[in-house]
């Protein structure tokens, strides 16, 4: 944790004349807690909203720039190598005068869509590498095309290298590489005001509004979902099941954004809003590419949950996990959600297991989650703190499953 963020913290608390007791009491924390922050210590996110809540204050306004940590490690060069021929075509060098594209056959706008397409089904199933094998030549295609066509199939290109950024944008923030997400999102977004695609711009800004979140910018992921969701509202009456599925991911942001910065009267109204389009649609919308994900009364039930999960309501996440929506029955006449919102889902199942001291079901959460997703929980911080938390509290002897995970995750005692 930053100095600059512990230094805020000692200062609110000294502003308010409490001690480190006092502070602990207010957020219903550990003083152990309390003390680790205050000498720049890591803490989670929901450690940091509590204390927040306590406080009276965003949680952003907890936060301080400074200069970041080194990353100097082994991973953090091979992510550079790996990522090279990616960073090329996404970001290749500017200059006094236009670079042209590499030589090669024009691809037309239709095949830039159907590799996208084809992309998004190996992104939705996991499989990351053979997405990130698939980008760059999809990104100079699209550019090339971009380039040689003109007029209306010129418009075509520009749609089309606007999904092949999106499907970049996306791929790029779950691997946790921000910076080039950012930059595929906003030149996504971009080129689909610039064509007129309203409906695909507001789907890049889920996507960057996702990446915010991420990045812990929550009040400008929360009013960048609040605007676009008022631009995009449908009429409820006529409204499609696309139109309300976008518009329900909207309301999504919204309300995880403000969860986290300890806004809870706006996160109540968003979840509201994500209730009421959830609650119009008959089932979960996946109906790639006039949607991105999925949607529907199913995700609303589990994103409610997620709000417990951070509330640190275990009991209330596993009374809920599994009702209504969310019971097998609900998912077969509703449908599933999509792989990632029903991987983060257990994982909230996994940690509230892991909370109660049910080490056991917390580890056949993440068992299960590694046979179905393995590559995926790999990218999940959330599935390290919940193994963190079984080797920490568990008194017996760990199993060999649990040494098994542990060194999956790469986490040591």
């Amino acid at each position: 944790m930053s100095a600059g963020l512990a230094d805020n913290v000692k200062r609110l608390r000294r502003v308010r004349g409490w001690s480190q007791e006092q502070l602990a009491e207010e957020a219903d924390l550990s003083v152990s807690t309390v003390r680790k922050l205050e000498q720049g210590g890591h803490v989670s996110m929901e450690t940091l909203a509590a204390l927040a809540t306590a406080f009276g204050v965003s949680t952003s306004a907890l936060f301080a720039s400074e200069a970041p940590k080194p990353q100097l490690g082994p991973q953090d060069e091979q992510n550079r190598r790996n990522l090279a021929e990616l960073r090329r075509a996404l970001m290749p060098p500017v200059g006094l005068a236009a670079l042209a594209p590499e030589p090669g056959e024009t691809v037309e706008p239709s095949a830039v869509r159907r590799r996208v397409k084809d992309g998004h089904a190996l992104y939705q199933a996991d499989r990351y590498s053979s997405v990130a094998r698939k980008l760059p030549a999809l990104l100079r295609d699209s550019e090339a095309a971009v380039v040689a066509l003109h007029g209306v199939e010129k418009q075509h290109a520009m749609i089309a290298r606007a999904h092949a950024l999106l499907l970049t944008g996306k791929y790029l923030t779950q691997v946790r590489q921000y910076d080039m997400a950012y930059f595929a999102l906003a030149e996504a977004i971009r080129l689909a005001r610039e064509t007129g695609q309203t409906r695909l711009a507001a789907t890049g800004v889920v996507g960057l509004c996702w990446l915010l979140l991420r990045q812990d910018r929550f009040d400008e992921s929360e009013q960048l979902a609040a605007q676009t969701a008022g631009e995009v509202e449908p009429r409820m009456s006529r409204a499609t099941p696309e139109q309300l599925a976008l518009w329900g991911e909207l309301w999504l942001r919204v309300a995880a954004a403000a969860r986290r910065n300890s806004r809870p009267d706006e996160a109540e109204h968003a979840r509201r809003m994500v209730a009421t389009a959830g609650g119009a649609m008959a089932r979960e919308h996946t109906d790639f590419p006039t949607h991105w994900s999925a949607f529907g009364p199913v995700t609303a039930a589990a994103k409610a949950v997620e709000d417990l999960a951070l509330a640190g309501d275990a009991r209330g996440v596993l009374r809920k996990a599994e009702e209504g929506p969310l019971s097998p029955k609900g998912i077969k006449n509703l449908g599933r959600l999509s792989t990632n919102n029903w991987g983060r889902h257990r994982l909230d199942v996994a940690r509230a297991h892991a909370q109660l001291g049910s080490h056991q079901d917390a580890m056949d959460e993440l068992t299960g989650l590694r046979e179905e997703a393995g590559e995926w929980l790999l990218h999940q911080p959330i599935a390290r703190r919940v193994m963190e938390d079984i080797l920490k509290k568990r008194k017996r002897t760990l199993t060999q499953e649990m040494r098994e995970m542990a060194s999956y995750l790469g986490v040591t005692g």
